[in-house]
């Protein structure tokens, strides 16, 4: 008897043993398991609303049922119960169902900003089976006009602000057969129909969930345009399966059915409404909407909504942190942030002026089959590898020539993987788990988005455009971005579109786009290296007005360099490495050099305005 106690004793004080060992070996074990464990709990959850409905719809519906007179979204002072929000994107369908005729499968392009009606519409699509085509409020004629027709969009809603950019291109819109309907009571313009008045009459009584019939896990559920080096903003197809998958976020990030979400993010995007939204819509909590971005604004905002949960970029921690310090900087309940993009120094900083909040920094892309969250919230990181997402989800991270722009592979034809700690390109392996369902009519970028015979013969990967770095305990890290496309304000802007504009000003015969790093800032400001005319002289006003009347605030270049020759390799690609690393520095660059002042337009670049921007007394 006292042997089998014995024994019993050992194997007890074996298995005691065994979580101090994986503990000495990862130290995040528990953080990895906790997570793995909340991750099966919602995937478990979703799949059992997929079954009930295969949209994003079906879990505000559920919220409708749950607490309908829980406030959904709090406007300019104006709360929106769930079930006002449900009675209202009743109203719309009815409408849209039969008065402008659309019906399921039909793409509907929503062009409006951040207000209630943006989400009531795009409930009211959901309503009647409609794909939704949401489109960037900032862009403007030509950009407007493919954005409409890559997807096909046969009606166009616009907001009543954005009535004179619809005007701009309502005859090619007549021409193609474009509906548009304007939200406001009536319309003047030839073409353009009033909604308003009509939603106002119309009945708020529940649809036949037959008009939405149509909708599967894998269709498409709306296009979110990105932006890429063919010059031109890319519709990447979203399915319903991945929208419900993006609105998981927030249950992973554990946030809680009483938390209160701030969201100023753009909701044509997918960080504002998959993420965001439908990320609020899932966890059934309240949205405190905001046109855009404040700084002045924004913790009174956060203080007056008992705000317990914001939404960010990087630059917004940024500019949060550059605000005078103020006794009330830890005078709220904002307990947890969520984004990406945040510096290091940001982070930091960030954290000791405004108290206690967790930060969730994630990372992925609207049309990317791989991503990772930073659960642990190590400062810094992007991400944290985890066991069951490397089981579901295969990738790695492969060696890449920047110069050559293209993976390494080894004799045998295949691409490396890089060591723990090295910096590598960023690939997901494309299956029916993990797909990659490229960009509307644009089969071209589509396939340059993917890797072939990556580490097997045959396989097939999706190209991030990426170079992270995973550190030896599984943390992830950004490092850059490849290709002709750079970030800055939140936004990608794709330097052929930029390039595309530029030289229709009469006196440019070439233009190299690029972006470049400014101390303080984050992603990279643009900058323009420009070749004039035989005889002709910089036109700085022209070029001005061009790039203000053709380019979204971000997309402009803010310095512009005059070259007597682009440098091209021997493929006539143009260089842009050395221009990024010598940036806009007067004392290093001899060319002649203009700066965008906001209101005098490009003025003579002097080394005073270069000190200024370097030492923070110029915010770009």
């Amino acid at each position: 008897m006292f042997t089998a106690m014995f024994s019993i004793i050992n194997i007890l004080a074996g298995l005691a043993i065994v979580p101090l060992f994986l503990y000495i070996r990862n130290p995040y074990i528990f953080h990895d398991l906790g997570y793995a464990f909340r991750a099966i709990r919602c995937v478990t959850r979703m799949k059992r609303k997929q079954k009930l409905s295969p949209s994003f719809l079906g879990c505000f519906l559920e919220k409708v049922e749950r607490h309908p007179q829980k406030p959904f979204i709090i406007f300019e002072g104006t709360s929106h119960t769930y079930s006002q929000a449900d009675r209202q994107s009743n109203r719309i369908a009815r409408v849209l169902s039969t008065h402008a005729q659309v019906k399921g499968g039909d793409t509907v392009a929503l062009f409006m900003g951040n207000e209630p009606l943006f989400v009531w519409v795009s409930l009211a699509l959901a309503k009647v089976g409609c794909i939704a085509s949401l489109l960037n409020s900032n862009i403007r004629s030509k950009s407007l006009l493919h954005c409409l027709s890559c997807c096909d969009a046969k009606v166009l809603i616009a907001a009543a602000e954005l009535r004179g950019a619809v005007e701009e291109v309502m005859p090619t819109l007549l021409q193609q057969g474009v509906r548009v309907f304007i939200l406001s009571d009536d319309s003047d313009s030839e073409g353009m129909e009033g909604l308003s008045a009509k939603i106002q009459q119309a009945s708020d009584q529940p649809l036949s969930p037959h008009l939405r019939a149509n909708i599967t896990l894998k269709g498409p559920a709306m296009y979110i345009y990105t932006s890429g080096t063919t010059g031109l903003p890319k519709a990447a197809l979203v399915t319903h399966e991945r929208v419900m998958q993006a609105s998981l976020m927030f249950s992973l990030s554990n946030v809680r059915e009483n938390d209160v979400l701030y969201l100023y993010l753009p909701l044509y995007h997918s960080s504002g409404f998959m993420m965001g939204l439908c990320g609020a819509m899932e966890t059934g909590i309240t949205v405190v909407l905001r046109r855009k971005f404040s700084t002045s604004q924004f913790w009174n905002d956060c203080r007056k909504h008992d705000v317990t949960v914001i939404q960010y970029i990087g630059e917004i921690m940024r500019y949060l942190c550059s605000t005078a310090t103020s006794p009330s900087d830890r005078d709220h309940k904002v307990r947890m942030a969520i984004g990406n993009g945040i510096r290091v120094d940001t982070w930091s900083d960030f954290l000791q002026r405004f108290g206690d909040i967790r930060i969730c920094e994630c990372y992925g892309a609207t049309e990317g089959n791989i991503g990772f969250i930073n659960y642990i919230g190590k400062v810094g990181a992007i991400g944290k590898e985890n066991f069951l997402q490397k089981m579901t989800t295969p990738y790695a991270l492969i060696k890449y020539d920047t110069e050559k722009e293209e993976a390494v592979r080894d004799s045998r034809g295949f691409c490396i993987e890089v060591p723990k700690g090295e910096t590598g390109l960023l690939v997901g392996k494309i299956t029916p788990r993990s797909e990659f369902r490229g960009y509307v009519k644009n089969k071209q970028q589509t396939e340059k988005k993917k890797l072939q015979d990556v580490l097997v013969k045959g396989d097939i990967y999706y190209n991030s455009g990426d170079l992270l770095q995973i550190d030896h305990q599984g943390f992830v890290y950004f490092q850059d971005r490849i290709g002709d496309t750079y970030r800055w304000k939140g936004e990608n802007v794709a330097t052929t579109e930029v390039t595309d504009h530029l030289v229709m000003v009469h006196c440019i015969e070439e233009a190299n786009v690029y972006g470049v790093a400014v101390p303080g800032h984050e992603g990279r400001v643009g900058m323009a290296a420009l070749t004039l005319k035989e005889g002709q002289d910089f036109d700085s006003s022209a070029t001005y007005q061009q790039v203000k009347s053709c380019l979204p605030t971000y997309a402009r270049p803010q310095f512009i360099r005059i070259q007597d020759a682009l440098m091209v390799t021997g493929t006539h690609k143009q260089m842009k490495r050395g221009l990024m690393e010598e940036g806009f520095n007067p004392a290093v660059i001899t060319d002649p050099m203009y700066y965008l002042e906001s209101s005098e337009g490009y003025v003579p670049m002097t080394q005073d305005i270069f000190n200024s921007i370097t030492e923070g007394r110029i915010r770009l």
